[in-house]
């Protein structure tokens, strides 16, 4: 197995700017999704207090995702996490999240494989390569790996993809409603 590579250590100072100490540059929150989206850890510190200050940076990166438009947490999960930190669940909300997202990224890594492989009796269907590009599309947007800038390939095949792609993404909001009911049910 390979060795888990060290953080990537982002310093803070006093102006508030965040200094990439691999690189000695500065970077920005966005580029600090980019480290993240990149299967990079990160670690943010105050270069004066020495104090972690990694999970506040995260929740303003994801914050200002959400502010733009790009709606990942639907409102009932963000007013459960605010009524957990009132209550006694407090202590179970954490460890929740974790193994749930633990199960989706397991799940989506085995569908990805069962999907990927050649010798896959399904890759013989007709229109499996379209339903295996929309696999790796979701998987790509629930990983964080689509670009606000990205655009379609086929200039002609646009208007066709959005209607496509807002039926596969009512489809896919479908599905994970129904996981959500399944997961609140545990």
């Amino acid at each position: 197995m390979a060795q888990k590579q060290e953080p990537l250590l982002i310093k803070r100072y006093a102006s508030r700017r965040l200094y990439n100490t691999e690189t000695s540059d500065y970077v920005t929150l966005d580029d600090i999704a980019g480290f993240i989206r990149g299967g990079r850890e990160v670690q943010i510190i105050d270069l004066k207090s020495g104090d972690d200050l990694t999970r506040q940076y995260l929740l303003q990166i994801i914050a200002e995702h959400e502010s733009r438009g790009e709606n990942v947490l639907p409102v009932d999960v963000l007013t459960d996490l605010v009524r957990s930190y009132s209550t006694q669940a407090q202590s179970v909300v954490p460890q929740f999240l974790a193994a749930s997202f633990e199960m989706l990224r397991d799940g989506q890594s085995k569908m990805m494989e069962n999907f990927g492989g050649l010798g896959n009796p399904m890759a013989k269907m007709p229109g499996f390569e379209a339903m295996q590009a929309q696999q790796e599309a979701f998987m790509k947007a629930m990983m964080g790996g689509f670009s606000a800038g990205s655009a379609p390939s086929n200039d002609g095949e646009e208007e066709k993809s959005d209607t496509a792609s807002s039926e596969e993404l009512d489809a896919i909001k479908k599905q994970l409603a129904e996981l959500q009911k399944k997961l609140s049910g545990l």
